[in-house]
C-alpha cells in the first residue's frame, strides 16, 4: 500500500487555531500546539499559520471569538489555505456555525487523529476499527458539515469511509456500523480462542505500551529482529504485531507491540480498538517505553498511565524503559516509575540488559519449583526448559535423573508435570 503521506503531490496548506484556557499552564498549552503541528505533518499537510487566543473557556458557538474567526478567514486567504484545524474537539453545533461563517473546510484534533489512523491501518481489522470510530464520530456532525462534505480532493480529513458515503443517510451509516461491530465481535472471538490456546501452551506475554513515537517498534525489532516499520513520525505503527522473544534463561515469551498513545486520544477510537487493546490487559508484564530525549517525557508517561487505568490495565506489573539514551548528551533525567532501565534500542548491550530486566520482573510474578526428572524422560526435560525459567540443573548420576530448580506461572498447564516430578516438599508452592 502506498504511504498515505505521499498520495498528494502538493502538501495541503493548513491554518491552526487553538485556545489557551485559563486553567491550562503555558508549557502544557505549547506542548499541545507543537503536537498538533506534528499531527498535521504526519497527515501530509503543512502548517502555514498558527492563531491562538487566551480565554477563560471555549466559545460555545464558534470556539474562538468572532474577531479571531474573521482573522482566521483572512489568514487562510492570504496563505492560500482552505483548511482550518482546531486544537480541541468541536461540538456538532460549533462545526455548523464555524462552517457557515467561514465557508472553509474545518476539522478538529479528534478528526485529524482519526484521519491519520485511517491512513496507517493496514490489516482488515485495523481498517474496520478506524472506520467504526470515524462513523461514530461523524454521525452526529453530518448536519454541521454542510457543503464541506462534498470536498472530494482527497485532502486531510477525507480518508476512511469517504464523505460521499456519509452524505447518503443515517440509516445506511447505522447499518454499516452494526455490520462492522458484528465483524469485530467475530475477531474478538478468534482472539479469545487464541488466548486460550496460548495459555494451554504455557506461553507468557509482554505488551509494549507507550506514547506514540517513543520507540516501541524499534525495541521490538531489536528484541526479535522483526521487520517492523520504524519511522520518526506519530503513529508510525498502528496494527499490533506479536513476536517470540527468548529471555536469558532460554524461556520463550511473546512480545506484542501496541498502538501508541497520545494526549486526548479520542474516546471513540479507544472504544473501537477495544479488541486490540485487550492484548494489553492479557499480558503478564507491560513494557512502558518512554522517549528519554523528549522534554515532556514525564507528562507523556502520565498520559500513558491514565489511559492504562481507563483500560483497566494499571494493575499489571510494568517495566519502565527510558529509550533513546543515545539522543541526549547526559543520562536522561526522567522521573520514571520503578522498576526502570535506561537504554538505547540501537545498542546490542542495552538490549541484552533489557532482556535481563524483563526476566527479573517476570520472576516476581512466578512461583519457585524443584523437580526430579528421570533421564529417560528427556522430552519432559525439554518442556521445562522452554515453558519455565530454569535457574539450576544438576545431574544425579546415582538416581539417573536431572534435578531442576526454577520458576513457573501458577496457572500454567505444566503444573501437572511439576506435581508428578516434584522433589520432596520443594514442588511449586
Amino acid at each position: 500500500m502506498q504511504d498515505f503521506e505521499n498520495q498528494q503531490v502538493d502538501k495541503e496548506r493548513v491554518v491552526l487555531i487553538a485556545v489557551h484556557k485559563d486553567d491550562t499552564d503555558e508549557a502544557t498549552f505549547e506542548a499541545s500546539l507543537t503536537e498538533l503541528e506534528q499531527l498535521v505533518e504526519t497527515a501530509g499537510g503543512t502548517v502555514t499559520a498558527v492563531l491562538t487566543q487566551s480565554r477563560r473557556s471555549l466559545d460555545s458557538k464558534t470556539y474562538v471569538g468572532k474577531g479571531k474567526l474573521e482573522e482566521a478567514v483572512a489568514t487562510a486567504e492570504e496563505q492560500g489555505a482552505d483548511l482550518l484545524i482546531f486544537n480541541d474537539e468541536l461540538s456538532p453545533g460549533q462545526i455548523s456555525t464555524i462552517t457557515n461563517q467561514t465557508g472553509l473546510y474545518i476539522i478538529d484534533r479528534t478528526q485529524l487523529i482519526l484521519d491519520i489512523f485511517a491512513g496507517r491501518a493496514a490489516s482488515n481489522e485495523g481498517k474496520m476499527q478506524v472506520e467504526l470510530a470515524q462513523l461514530n464520530y461523524m454521525l452526529p456532525r453530518l448536519r454541521g458539515q454542510g457543503e464541506s462534505l462534498s470536498r472530494l480532493g482527497g485532502g486531510i480529513g477525507t480518508r476512511g469511509p469517504g464523505e460521499t458515503k456519509l452524505e447518503t443517510d443515517r440509516r445506511h451509516i447505522q447499518k454499516r456500523m452494526d455490520d462492522i461491530r458484528r465483524k469485530l465481535k467475530q475477531v474478538k472471538n478468534r482472539r479469545d480462542q487464541y488466548r486460550e490456546r496460548r495459555k494451554e501452551k504455557n506461553v507468557l506475554q509482554f505488551a509494549l505500551v507507550g506514547y506514540t513515537n517513543a520507540g516501541k517498534s524499534t525495541i521490538l525489532n531489536a528484541l526479535t529482529e522483526a521487520d517492523t516499520l520504524e519511522e520518526n513520525a506519530l503513529f508510525a505503527t498502528l496494527d499490533p504485531l506479536t513476536r517470540r522473544v527468548e529471555l536469558p534463561s532460554g524461556l520463550e515469551v511473546l512480545v506484542t507491540d501496541t498502538v501508541g498513545f497520545i494526549q486526548d486520544l479520542p474516546t471513540a477510537l479507544i472504544a473501537a480498538f477495544q479488541a486490540t487493546l485487550e492484548e494489553v490487559k492479557e499480558a503478564e508484564v507491560l513494557i512502558h517505553v518512554m522517549d528519554g530525549s523528549h522534554p515532556r517525557a514525564a507528562e507523556q508517561a502520565a498520559t500513558v498511565r491514565g489511559l492504562l487505568k481507563e483500560l483497566e490495565a494499571s494493575h499489571i506489573p510494568a517495566l519502565t524503559v527510558v529509550n533513546k539514551r543515545d539522543a541526549v548528551e547526559d543520562e536522561p533525567v526522567v522521573a520514571a516509575d520503578k522498576p526502570s532501565i535506561s537504554i538505547s534500542a540501537r545498542k546490542n548491550e542495552d538490549v541484552e540488559r533489557l532482556r535481563e530486566s524483563m526476566e527479573s520482573l517476570l520472576l516476581e510474578q512466578l512461583q519457585p519449583y524443584q523437580v526430579e526428572i528421570p533421564l529417560a524422560d528427556g522430552h519432559v526435560m525439554q518442556r521445562f526448559k522452554h515453558e519455565t525459567i530454569v535457574r539450576e540443573e544438576t545431574l544425579d548420576e546415582e538416581n539417573e535423573s536431572w534435578i531442576l530448580s526454577g520458576y513457573v506461572q501458577s496457572d500454567q498447564a505444566i503444573h501437572r508435570e511439576i506435581k508428578q516430578y516434584a522433589k520432596g516438599d520443594a514442588g511449586a508452592r
